[in-house]
């Protein structure tokens, strides 16, 4: 091996210095679709991740004690201490080495357009941004409530963060280096978060309100500590969130994205959740309606108890659906229909949430006609149920209304409707199982342990509920496939149809144009007048003219559609008569 390579580079010094030169410098560039690319780049962003994680851990910790301890660093935590200027000394030189390196390798348009850099942007961004606000909101929330202990670590971890996140957030802008690959998911990110976490602090504001109101209206105790604190300490998230959500979703244009993940996001977060906030709250608030009409077994207060809280998560997310909604307007067909079927889906289970319940209820008050009190609660809570989800699924879904030709072809109707079917189906025998189990069991069971009725009510509402819901989409999807084979265009196996004819040739043109989809040119016989007397009296005297297919003068449209089922040609010429002759000749192309 020495040998070897010795001679062989005797005979490079002996090459001419440009040639030597060049086979000295030739390194086989990587071969097309290699993974080395693609490893190395999962190895540094995943290690670059971490590293700024640790980073932003031990300066966090760091400027917590000197926030709460002034310039008292250790107070019996040495090993805290410890970690964070480990974590600080060694994490943080590490992280800015190894992101100069990266950095620098930026300006080539290939790593820009990598994966790993706007995956590793856009999971950074939304870590720094929920971490810095959870912080920085919590400090307020804690300095609101009075707490003179504990908002200094929140405040660091806030502080520290957002430092992170205003550093990425200028890679993310940078005109030269931001990633070319998913581009607009961390304005998305952003507008998310911010649209959770404004919604969740302003209805807990507003239901500590109304609870407050509620309670000093139904009772003349003190209310004890100030209502007002708690009242701030949500307004301080809602502000926080509705802030965030402004900053990515009117500043960065978060509004105006139509990429399938804004899409995505606006139909899960915006419709799908504010629907289902409102429909819980709007619920809510008839159930506690109907129970101080017809139901006060509890006292009056503890039936009010969730009210307040109802009415902001119903205002609040009627709110939020209807802004929503005239945003998805905008937008492409697709992401109607999924708006329109997550609304008529949440409408759907509403619906048959409270058809069960009714159902269980009613079987306990037949079986029982001197039910307690719980049996009326659980019949008011199943009507409260079928009372705002029926209506929503009728006016969202239009069960009356035949759905749009355009509507039929689409793959989320079709989606949906095999997903109600099969999960309702599935529901449904495995509740039938349950039954079947309940009745051999009362039926092998020496021990009464109640009626068979009592037994078998939930199960029994559960079917009913799950039966209707299955056979009914069932129902609807075998409709749609009727009409959407009935709409599809007939496959076009002609493209011209020539009619050599006399007499009206207009019954024949509608039929050969309908069988084939092609078009029909018309040529009328020179002796249109003579050959049609001549075919008229062969066909009284009962005469048949010999030809490709014959039969009655009168059936000839029948007869013509007859023949041109499955003719396949670029031309087909149809000659009718002498008599009741009936000529198809494919031809070829011109």
């Amino acid at each position: 091996m020495v040998d070897r390579f010795r001679a062989v580079a005797a005979q490079g010094l002996h090459e001419p210095d440009g040639e030597a030169m060049t086979a000295a410098r030739t390194v086989p560039a990587p071969a097309a679709g290699s993974a080395q690319p693609t490893v190395r780049r999962l190895i540094v962003y995943t290690l670059l991740f971490a590293l700024v994680v640790v980073m932003a851990i031990g300066l966090s910790g760091l400027l917590g004690r000197l926030l709460g301890a002034g310039t008292v660093l250790v107070a019996g935590d040495v090993a805290g201490l410890a970690r964070s200027l480990a974590f600080t000394l060694i994490g943080g030189p590490m992280a800015a080495a190894l992101w100069w390196f990266v950095w620098r390798r930026l300006d080539d348009a290939v790593e820009r357009s990598s994966a790993g850099w706007g995956l590793y942007l856009t999971g950074m961004y939304a870590v720094s941004l929920i971490t810095s606000a959870t912080g920085l909101l919590s400090a307020a929330a804690s300095v609101i409530g009075g707490e003179r202990l504990g908002w200094q670590l929140s405040l660091s971890h806030g502080l520290v963060w957002a430092g992170v996140l205003a550093w990425h957030r200028w890679m993310w802008r940078h005109p030269r280096k931001s990633p070319s690959l998913i581009p607009d998911v961390p304005t998305v990110v952003g507008a998310v978060f911010g649209l959770i976490i404004g919604v969740g602090g302003t209805v807990t504001a507003l239901a500590n309100l109304l609870d407050t109101a509620i309670q000093g209206f139904t009772s003349s105790a003190s209310i004890g500590d100030p209502w007002w604190r708690f009242v701030l300490q949500s307004l301080a998230w809602g502000a926080g969130g509705a802030a965030i959500w402004w900053w990515h979703w009117i500043h960065d244009g978060g509004r105006r994205l139509k990429t399938d993940f804004a899409n995505v996001a606006l139909v899960v977060v915006g419709i799908l959740g504010a629907v289902l906030l409102t429909v819980g709250g709007t619920g809510t608030v008839l159930f506690v309606l109907l129970r101080l009409a017809f139901d006060r077994s509890d006292p009056v207060g503890e039936i009010l108890e969730p009210l307040g809280a109802a009415i902001a998560a119903g205002a609040v997310g009627s709110l939020i659906w209807a802004y929503h909604r005239t945003v998805s307007m905008g937008r492409s067909d697709t992401t109607l229909q999924a708006a329109k079927l997550v609304t008529s889906g949440v409408g759907l289970v509403a619906a048959a949430t409270g058809i069960g319940i009714v159902v269980n209820s009613v079987l306990s008050i037949a079986a029982t006609p001197l039910a307690g009190d719980g049996i009326r609660t659980l019949l008011l809570g199943g009507i409260s149920a079928l009372a705002v989800g029926g209506p929503l699924w009728w006016l969202t879904w239009k069960p009356g209304v035949p759905p749009e030709p355009t509507e039929l072809g689409r793959r989320g109707r079709r989606v949906y409707l095999i997903a109600v079917f099969g999960l309702s189906a599935i529901v449904a025998v495995i509740t039938l199982l349950v039954i079947g189990y309940r009745v051999f069991e009362f039926l092998l069971d020496d021990i009464s342990g109640g009626s068979l009725v009592d037994r078998l009510r939930a199960p029994l509402g559960l079917l009913v509920a799950t039966g209707l819901a299955a056979g009914y989409h069932f129902a609807v999807w075998r409709h749609d496939r009727s009409l959407t084979a009935a709409a599809a265009p007939r496959k076009r196996t002609v493209r011209k149809v020539i009619l050599v004819a006399g007499g009206d040739p207009e019954p024949l043109v509608r039929v050969a144009a309908e069988v084939t989809g092609a078009t029909v040119t018309v040529w009328r016989k020179a002796d249109a007048g003579t050959s049609d007397a001549a075919d008229a009296g062969a066909a009284t005297s009962g005469t048949a003219t010999s030809g490709t297919a014959e039969g009655a003068a009168g059936d000839l449209p029948g007869r013509l559609a007859q023949a041109l089922e499955g003719v396949a040609a670029d031309r087909v010429l149809v000659v009718i008569g002498p008599g009741s002759r009936l000529d198809v000749i494919p031809l070829g192309s011109d």
